[in-house]
């Protein structure tokens, strides 16, 4: 049988810092970390779409208002729709979700980003990604990856 193993990991741009005006106001401060979309083996017999998951964790100091996450869309594709990853010159089609149901793609900034909410103050927030790959995709067997940067505005 042949396989593939494919990996998504989700790069980190940093930590955004946003200064509030004059002396009197606190600086909002957010970081970001995340946890790496992996999706294990893909076979190419089979007629099921493989899924996976990871997450983008935030945390923001002195509660700023309207946060959007963004995810870009990688290094290899084109576009937001479909994301690709690669081994080699060889190219394999997946894509990153805001819902578990896969139809909300998580853009770069569009057509979906997740916010833009108020976050809760001092507060871990834990954001799920969902992955896809498509089946039906005739590619060697290698070790596809790719890396989407995340960026939160604020």
């Amino acid at each position: 049988m042949r396989g593939i193993r494919s990996l998504v990991s989700l790069g980190v741009l940093g930590t955004a810092l946003f200064l509030g005006e004059g002396s009197t106001k606190a600086q909002a401060t957010c970081t970001i970390s995340t946890t790496s979309v992996a999706f294990g083996i893909y076979d190419v017999f089979t007629t099921t779409d493989l899924a996976s998951t990871g997450s983008v964790t935030y945390y923001c100091r002195h509660r700023p208002v309207n946060i959007t996450v963004w995810l870009g869309k990688g290094l290899y594709g084109l576009t937001n729709n479909p994301r690709q990853m690669a081994s080699g010159t060889n190219r394999l089609n997946y894509n990153l979700f805001l819902d578990a149901n896969h139809t909300q793609i998580w853009g770069d900034p569009s057509p979906y980003r997740y916010g833009p909410i108020t976050p809760p103050n001092r507060t871990y927030v834990t954001l799920t990604v969902y992955g896809l790959i498509p089946a039906g995709q005739d590619v060697p067997a290698g070790t596809y990856t790719d890396s989407a940067t995340v960026t939160i505005n604020f």
